[in-house]
């Protein structure tokens, strides 16, 4: 009754131009008649449940509540004919507009006719609309409908799950196919009030095909993942420690694979010299260091790995102005090597060649310094064996003093190896000669050669471009007696490493007194 007297007043009052023009144009053309409120009045007195009874009264209406009220008459009269109503005098059962994007949108931003929305309207369909805005709370202004189809849209945001459990009459609730964000209303008394066809693609539950993939990714994929990088970190652990940070791995300890790939697999091109069972490379650690890689090519049993690993912590803890600084070193079954420092800088081989070596004084003062370097280890670690020669000691580019870059380790030898080795290398420093590797038992004709011409052809054996004065020629006499003693054998008739010390020293001041 309500809505047929809404919809008559209109009728009779609007002419049928009116009625055949654009809601718009009705809208910004059209004012309420001049007894439009009495006819209002009249209507509420006649039908108190009319919706815009509640809001209008002879006592508080006010001419924007009439001016809406004129409006929503309008739009009614509209939608019921847009929504194919069969008889709109009568009924106003249906608002239905149904793939119609622009006519939808239009309607729904009539706020005024939504607030009175007729008593009569028990469904409302508007879906496949492309409607891309949040949920059209609007709608829900007409509690009494049964019907809501929001299906097919690109409606957002949360579904006023609340709102919607107010609507006590609603029994069809299709909101599938839209892109509202996830709510869990599953346990909810509103959910149990419809099943799941509802809510197909809504993106209000969770997808069933999404959650399978979750399930799959969650039982498949996620202990797959957990394996390899399981794996992936156990390889990293073992064979390259130098991926992990520095705060997680032992930085002294190289593996196999780290050696490889500094070494580019003992590349020809990282080669760096061979003797004695010790292959040298200048290989790049990961971090961009550049080192020098002593190789230790003899196979020796799981005891003397042992002690390799023992004498390689001491070297790594050895700090002296004159050895070059240990990096680490590797101790696997089928690879030992030392990894030190590559110091820029020439060998005294090259260097007593230079201008620079023409002095005793200036070559003297290197060898005090491989002394002190000598007497360091000796007291620290006496049975790590230098290599002592003039090609394995360098000149820092930065002080010009020398330093031991070549250590042997694990080969049993003791103190007076290095005793030896440094006659050998003192000799070397006052003759400019040195022993020919590619000759078999080289060092024993080496010292044959010097001891033929010592001591009164000395003249034969020292080096021709050092200058030498007088008062000086027994001082150099001296060293190379000293070497002499050292390579002499056996080890007992050596000069112990005090002595050694002692006369570099002695010679060293006597220099300083001289000049």
């Amino acid at each position: 009754m309500a809505s047929s007297l809404f919809i008559i007043f209109f009728l009779t009052i609007l002419p049928l131009s009116v009625l055949s023009a654009t809601v718009v144009e009705d809208l910004a053309n059209l004012t309420p008649p001049p007894d439009f409120t009495n006819t209002i009045t009249q209507n509420c007195i006649r039908n108190p449940l009319l919706r815009y009874c509640n809001n209008t009264s002879s006592s508080s209406s006010s001419p924007m509540d009439i001016v809406e009220i004129f409006r929503s008459t309008i739009v009614a009269s509209h939608l019921c004919n847009e929504s194919k109503n069969p008889n709109c005098v009568e009924s106003f059962p249906k608002i239905r507009i149904h793939s119609r994007p622009k006519t939808a949108a239009l309607y729904l931003s009539f706020d005024f006719f939504w607030k009175y929305c007729p008593l009569t309207v028990v469904e409302i369909d508007l879906a496949n609309n492309s409607l891309n805005s949040e949920f059209p709370t609007n709608v829900l202004s007409c509690a009494q409908i049964r019907t809501l189809d929001l299906s097919y849209n690109q409606l957002s945001g949360f579904v006023p799950v609340q709102n919607l459990s107010g609507l006590a009459n609603l029994t069809h609730l299709n909101l599938s196919y839209n892109r509202f964000s996830e709510d869990k209303i599953s346990d909810s008394e509103f959910f149990k009030r419809f099943n799941a066809s509802s809510f197909v693609h809504s993106g209000v539950l969770p997808d069933a095909k999404r959650y399978k993939v979750k399930v799959l990714v969650l039982l498949i994929v996620f202990p797959i993942t957990v394996i390899l990088l399981c794996f992936c970190l156990g390889w990293m652990c073992l064979k390259r420690p130098d991926y992990l940070p520095r705060t997680c791995r032992r930085s002294h300890k190289f593996t196999s694979a780290m050696i490889d790939a500094a070494t580019d697999e003992f590349s020809d091109q990282k080669l760096v010299s061979k003797s004695g069972g010790v292959d040298i490379y200048r290989g790049a650690l990961r971090d961009g260091t550049e080192a020098k890689i002593e190789v230790y090519t003899e196979k020796v049993s799981k005891e003397k790995r042992r002690e390799f690993a023992e004498e390689c912590e001491a070297v790594f803890k050895l700090r002296h102005k004159n050895l070059v600084r240990v990096l680490g070193w590797c101790n696997g079954r089928s690879l030992r090597a030392l990894v030190t420092e590559w110091t820029y800088g020439e060998s005294l081989e090259t260097w007593l060649n230079s201008s620079l070596a023409c002095s005793w004084r200036r070559r003297l003062r290197v060898v005090m310094g491989v002394v002190d370097g000598l007497f360091y280890v000796s007291e620290h670690w006496p049975e790590v064996t230098l290599g002592l020669s003039t090609s394995s000691v360098l000149l820092s580019d930065k002080d010009q003093e020398p330093l031991i870059s070549q250590f042997k380790i694990g080969d049993g030898n003791n103190s007076s190896t290095n005793i030896f080795n440094f006659g050998l290398f003192l000799l070397e420093m006052i003759t400019n000669l040195r022993p020919d590797e590619a000759q078999e038992d080289s060092d024993r004709k080496y010292l044959e050669y010097i001891r033929v011409h010592y001591p009164d052809n000395l003249e034969r054996v020292i080096d021709e471009k050092m200058t030498i004065e007088e008062r000086t020629f027994e001082k150099v006499k001296q060293g190379i007696t000293l070497g002499l003693m050292c390579t002499d054998k056996p080890p007992l008739k050596q000069p112990s490493l005090t002595q050694i010390y002692d006369s570099v020293v002695s010679l060293y001041e006597s220099r300083s007194r001289h000049h």
